[in-house]
């Protein structure tokens, strides 16, 4: 069973495609003639030439978008790692589906739709047009006394990542964005950005949902002794993600390779997205040419993971809430870097001349 599931996803590993060099050359040529000193919108026009390496466009659009948003408990959570009850994780998932969170407003301002995907929610949820059930178990086991998957329940979590992407894209979708929901998961975060870096624990560990000082040295406590328990494995992701990772981890894991497979651009929130994608670029390195890191969150583990896989983000809002939040703001100067692509004139079409000190308007 186990080796089925690994072939399903190495397909789709497969069918990941390198960056199309001639749209990114083509988006880099008519940045130049754009009506604009040379590289003057910065950020902007790498964006636009990196989406365009992504989905080989080079007029790429990001209208239609997407915030995919698992949720999954952690058994971890009974060692008093978190300022909050497990319980919260399926009331927030209820705030999601009445649209009364903060992604909810955030993505409307965006104009992007919000998937809820029940990857492990330690309670069974009743059925809502808006939820998808891949419950692959009621929360994760606690890792400080055990590994918190089975390598099979990773490897389904993936998948069940992977076939949410698919099913995504099959409804059309330019750009989507990560977002997680679970009590608990900055501490399988933690535990994975310090098993791939090396990092002291205490160095990638912070306060979470409000922890107070001696809260923090527990849960620091708890990682060390998860890590020291499960000794994962750096050189195998499958290894770190069923030792110490989580459910929706895994699934948001699974949503990246699936989105690079459909030549789709990839919005990682923060700290617990950006953990995922720590697995999934260490798993298959060539999927980090796909992602763009919304945010730098207040989690101090976060700068040190985007250091580690070579991403800057384009935000630095303070922000630490995850859900996907990050991802949404950042679609929106996305979106303005794509539009001053296609909407500015160019020099000949504004009857602009160069010169090498300054513009002149032609009469």
């Amino acid at each position: 069973m186990e080796e089925s599931l690994k072939r399903e996803i190495e397909a789709t590993l497969a069918a990941i495609k390198p960056m199309d060099k001639e749209a990114m050359a083509a988006v880099r040529a008519r940045q130049e003639r754009l009506t604009k000193p040379s590289g003057s919108l910065g950020r902007l026009e790498e964006i636009t030439v990196k989406l365009a390496g992504i989905t080989g466009n080079p007029h790429p659009k990001v209208d239609r978008k997407c915030i995919v948003l698992m949720a999954g408990d952690h058994g971890v959570v009974s060692e008093g790692v978190s300022a909050y009850p497990s319980e919260v994780t399926p009331q927030m998932v209820f705030n999601f589906l009445r649209g009364g969170a903060a992604i909810n407003v955030l993505a409307r301002q965006v104009g992007a739709r919000v998937v809820v995907a029940d990857l492990g929610v330690a309670t069974d949820l009743p059925e809502h047009p808006g939820l998808l059930n891949r419950k692959i178990g009621y929360g994760t086991r606690n890792m400080m006394i055990g590994q918190a998957m089975t390598r099979l329940e990773a490897l389904k979590a993936v998948l069940a990542g992977i076939e949410i992407a698919r099913q995504e894209a099959e409804k059309g979708l330019d750009v989507v964005g990560t977002g997680d929901m679970g009590i608990g998961n900055t501490t399988p975060s933690s535990a994975i950005v310090a098993t791939f870096t090396g990092l002291p624990v205490g160095m990638v560990t912070g306060r979470g949902t409000g922890l107070d000082d001696s809260g923090l040295s527990r849960k620091i406590g708890v990682i060390e002794r998860s890590i020291e328990t499960n000794r994962p494995d750096k050189s195998d992701p499958l290894d770190v993600l069923a030792k110490v990772g989580g459910f929706e981890i895994a699934g948001l894991t699974g949503l990246i390779f699936g989105a690079a497979a459909a030549q789709i651009p990839v919005v990682i929130d923060g700290f617990i997205s950006t953990a995922a994608a720590l697995i999934a670029t260490e798993w298959y390195p060539p999927v980090s040419s796909y992602l763009i890191s919304a945010h730098n969150s207040v989690e101090i583990g976060h700068r040190a993971m985007l250091e580690h896989m070579e991403l800057s983000p384009l935000l630095n809002l303070n922000l630490r809430l995850g859900e996907g939040t990050g991802a949404a703001i950042a679609m929106s100067v996305i979106e303005a870097a794509t539009r001053t692509l296609e909407e500015m004139a160019t020099f000949d079409e504004a009857g602009v001349s160069e010169s090498e000190s300054k513009l002149e308007i032609t009469q």
